[in-house]
């Protein structure tokens, strides 16, 4: 995996680049649509690649190792080949997911015990064995087996953690460069910064696995709880040190807002749910502002869904048609509604890209932060 630095925005921290992996190359700033299970919600893969042009999307690693299982994957010739992908993939490492299951796990120095929340069968993540399955998985980029404390933990408990995310991280990062890829691809493996809501914690941690010299680096552990303030410090605080020839990956972030203000911070890769959970449940994002779809405002309303007009979708639905397919029930609407919002996401970076190339995104962020904000 190659990245190239493209330009950088005057008076901010934001930065345009390249990532270059074997399945193609990604422009950064870059959103990442969420395939947990290896399919985007609601949305065929012709639409990620021609309607919303996604780049590159995430599985992740928990969730495919329990289902369809490595056996199945490893038949395939790996997740691309088995979802019919032929772009970049990165896979989370499932340190999150063990992490929601607080109930169903238990840590210890030689990894993670969970339960499967599907059959309630029991199962041990390593840094090693984590390594293996996303080398069966076959993405592009691979994600450490972290420990995700929760966003307002003590600090006695966070350093803890972090010392355990940071020993895991070698385990993994030796088995990464001890093994190869099955398919032929190569695939890159990203640390992943802790350290909860402690500036020193968090110096701490960037600056350990910058020192590993890894291909990119990811920042996690941040939207679990802490206040969006405080998110963003952190951010500041991990960017002044994370190195500036390799992308930032903020992990699970976010809203319009929070990807612009990371993106004004130096990050260069984001993912979220957000848009098709959202999207599903009649939210959308527009250049215009955030509409719930079931108001009757929306009932005799036929102008676009936005005025970009068929930018965002393939066709120009309008507000009236989208409203009623909700009040139906229709499947259609969550499927409409998870493209729009998907492809706005790419629209979105995509604009913060070009204005960071042109050199005006100082003036143009708090334009656009306003109109992303607006409840319609």
């Amino acid at each position: 995996m190659e990245f190239k630095l493209q330009a950088t925005a005057p008076g901010t921290d934001a930065r345009a680049g390249e990532i270059t992996t074997d399945h193609g190359t990604i422009p950064t700033p870059i959103f990442m649509p969420v395939g947990t299970v290896g399919s985007v919600k609601g949305v065929h893969q012709r639409e990620l690649h021609d309607d919303i042009n996604a780049r590159i999307i995430l599985g992740n690693t928990y969730h495919l190792y329990l289902r369809p299982g490595t056996d199945i994957l490893r038949q395939a010739g790996g997740l691309h080949k088995f979802i019919g992908w032929d772009r970049p993939i990165l896979t989370d490492s499932g340190g999150f997911q063990v992490f929601s299951l607080s109930d169903r796990r238990k840590l210890s120095e030689e990894g993670a015990h969970f339960r499967s929340h599907i059959d309630g069968s029991r199962h041990l993540f390593t840094p090693e064995n984590v390594v293996d399955i996303q080398r069966i998985i076959g993405s592009d980029i691979m994600m450490a087996l972290d420990e995700c404390p929760p966003g307002m933990a003590e600090y006695d408990y966070a350093k803890k953690s972090l010392g355990l995310t940071h020993r895991w991280l070698l385990r993994g990062w030796k088995r990464y460069k001890e093994t190869e890829g099955l398919y032929g691809h190569s695939q890159a493996y990203f640390p992943i910064v802790q350290g909860v809501r402690y500036k020193d914690l968090r110096r701490e941690s960037a600056k350990f696995i910058s020192d590993l010299g890894a291909d990119g680096n990811a920042i996690g552990g941040l939207a679990v709880g802490e206040p969006t303030e405080v998110m963003y410090e952190m951010i500041e605080t991990v960017n002044e040190i994370l190195p500036k020839d390799k992308p930032r990956y903020l992990m699970g972030v976010g809203t319009p807002a929070n990807i612009i203000e990371a993106i004004d911070r130096g990050v260069d890769m984001m993912d979220c749910v957000m848009p098709t959970r959202n999207g599903r449940n009649g939210m959308l994002f527009t250049s215009q502002g955030i509409m719930n779809m079931r108001n009757k405002k929306w009932a005799d309303d036929f102008s676009p869904l936005d005025p970009e007009g068929t930018s965002f979708v393939d066709h120009a639905y309008s507000k009236a048609y989208v409203r009623h397919l909700f009040i139906a029930q229709e499947l259609l609407a969550m499927q409409i509604a998870s493209i729009h919002n998907l492809a706005f996401y790419l629209w979105l970076v995509g604009e913060a890209r070009r204005h960071i190339i042109e050199g005006d995104f100082a003036t143009w962020k708090p334009q656009i932060l306003e109109r992303v904000q607006r409840r319609l």
